[in-house]
């Protein structure tokens, strides 16, 4: 992911350009970075190390997805929609 890429996740997520802490900005970075992992996962079998890096960045997703649907229910809502999770 370029700097451009994460520029423009951050300013669409974030409450501002700086906003790179928040629970949805830290989700659609992680789930940029799964779909990055996903497709060298599936040019690359044999990659050990890339496949359990996947399943970290997963489950750092999903605890943080848990976080905002326990606090922010319409929040969790929008976030999911646009980023296209859980069909």
């Amino acid at each position: 992911m370029t700097k451009e890429e994460k520029k423009v996740i951050v300013a669409k997520y974030g409450k501002d350009e700086k906003d790179t802490g928040s629970a949805e900005v830290q989700v659609a970075l992680l789930t940029k970075r799964i779909s990055e992992l996903t497709t060298h996962i599936r040019a690359n079998h044999g990659d050990a190390t890339a496949s359990r890096a996947l399943m970290v960045l997963v489950g750092k997703r999903k605890r943080l997805l848990k976080y905002i649907a326990s606090n922010d229910r319409a929040a969790y809502e929008n976030l999911i929609a646009s980023l296209g999770l859980r069909k």
